[in-house]
């Protein structure tokens, strides 16, 4: 099976070694995304700005790849602080809807550039 590389220009470039996402066969791996503002490349400020910009970011990959959100199958949410997990799961709600894909959510020590959360996922097309 080949596999392709996905990148868009409405979601952060890659800041290192990796690419926005690859597409295997029907399986989209969303490589992760943390809150820059793809225009500016800068974090956006706060943790509640920081989780839309995540899934906004997530999003726009996986549009790019063929897809959207609703095909997630897999989640997941890396937090440098468990206290913001409800604000996450209040978020999450604006840009996924039931059946829900399955999730862990785990926290961390830090992220890059000094994020407070970031995101990765599995979507199925």
């Amino acid at each position: 099976m080949s596999k392709t590389i996905v990148k868009t220009d409405q979601a952060p470039a890659a800041i290192g070694t990796y690419s926005q996402a690859v597409k295997v066969g029907n399986t989209v791996y969303l490589s992760g995304q943390i809150g820059l503002d793809p225009a500016t490349m800068q974090l956006v400020d706060g943790i509640e700005a920081q989780i839309h910009r995540v899934f906004q970011n997530l999003k726009a990959v996986a549009e790019a790849a063929g897809g959207s959100l609703a095909d997630v199958v897999k989640l997941n949410v890396f937090l440098t602080d468990l206290s913001h997990f409800a604000k996450v799961n209040a978020i999450m709600a604006q840009y996924f809807s039931e059946p829900y894909p399955a999730r862990a959510a785990v926290g961390v020590k830090e992220l890059p550039r000094g994020a407070l959360v970031e995101a990765d996922a599995v979507m199925v097309l």
